[in-house]
């Protein structure tokens, strides 16, 4: 008898719809879907991690990674911490705060032993901090952005919390008080700036950024960097010195003519990386690191910016151990691994 639950009409459609799915190929069922979140479009994080799924995707046809590329990193890595999602950027500064329980995490009472569940895929160069204005803004100083619409990053993010820092070090200016700090996320920051209607623009990103690339072809564009006077100074050595920063350079040339700096910019230089959660299957992300590699060396005639991806600036300024899946990776490769990556 027919439980009282079920029609004649929808049994035969299950049995229907059971019989299709035996007919469908063996592969359909084989790919397990990954997800990889990410900062948003025009960021250096976005382009590397797009570039990982994209080898990974085409390279192991076990496994299918997609891509998320909204919200803040901050909230990301808790996300993989807690096992919802496989893969996201991070950062040694993210590590670091998650252990203290501070900044951003100072109300997660669980942050502590949340990031002991993070490893390591691979770390890589995110670039100089670009603060980007308009040449015709007339603003070429930190201290000349007060009263302005400041873009400083997501809000909650690790971009926001540095800016805000930055500019109150070097200029005393205070977000919310004495500049209106957007809240926006990235994308929707870069076409605000594109369009006029934020005055000051950061993004960490390497140089040239697409972005800004595309603006300065039509506009005069200055990059506002950290004055000699103010980089030994408490403040600015504080940021300097968080894990996975550096003072670094923005060449005078690098976006062409319409660049308005004369001189090389100092600012901020960051190291972000890839992690994954401490369960994540070992032989997994030992292959995804090797093919990754792989394509890598073979992608980087045709994309001068993909040089800058190496296995050995997969353990640079590392602070979170590796995935022992990534750890056998490298070390096949000959990277000298340091015991900050051992565990």
């Amino acid at each position: 008898m027919t439980p009282p639950n079920l029609t004649r009409r929808s049994l035969l459609a299950s049995t229907a719809g059971a019989a299709a799915l035996a007919a469908l190929p063996r592969a359909a069922f084989a790919k397990e879907l990954l997800r990889m979140s990410t900062l948003g479009p025009g960021t250096s994080p976005n382009l590397v991690m797009t570039t990982f799924a994209n080898i990974v995707n085409g390279a192991l046809p076990d496994y299918e990674i997609q891509l998320n590329a909204t919200g803040a990193a901050t909230r990301h890595v808790l996300e993989v911490a807690m096992g919802r999602s496989d893969f996201c950027m991070s950062s040694p500064v993210i590590h670091a705060l998650m252990r203290r329980q501070a900044a951003m995490y100072e109300k997660i009472e669980q942050a502590p032993e949340l990031v002991k569940n993070l490893r390591t895929v691979l770390n890589f160069p995110m670039g100089v901090y670009h603060i980007a204005v308009y040449g015709s803004s007339g603003i070429t100083s930190m201290d000349q952005i007060a009263g302005k619409r400041v873009f400083l990053g997501p809000p909650g993010g690790a971009a926001y919390t540095t800016m805000q820092r930055l500019f109150k070090a070097v200029a005393g200016l205070e977000a919310g008080t004495d500049y209106e700090a957007v809240s926006l996320g990235w994308d929707a920051a870069a076409a605000a700036f594109q369009d006029g209607n934020i005055d000051v623009y950061c993004n960490p990103t390497n140089a040239p950024s697409p972005a800004l690339t595309q603006i300065a072809v039509t506009n005069e564009i200055r990059f506002l960097g950290i004055p000699s006077e103010a980089l030994e100074t408490e403040g600015v050595q504080a940021l300097v010195g968080r894990p996975g920063f550096s003072a670094a350079t923005l060449p005078a040339g690098a976006y062409g003519d319409n660049q308005m700096n004369e001189e090389d910019v100092t600012t901020l230089g960051v190291t972000v990386g890839i992690v994954t959660n401490q369960d994540a299957d070992e032989e997994m992300i030992y292959q995804m690191s090797k093919a990754f590699y792989a394509g890598v060396k073979e992608a980087g005639d045709g994309s001068p910016w993909l040089r800058a991806i190496t296995p050995e600036g997969a353990v640079q300024d590392i602070n979170l151990a590796l995935h022992p899946g990534a750890l056998r990776a490298l070390s096949e490769m000959g990277v000298a691994i340091p015991d900050a990556a051992k565990g």
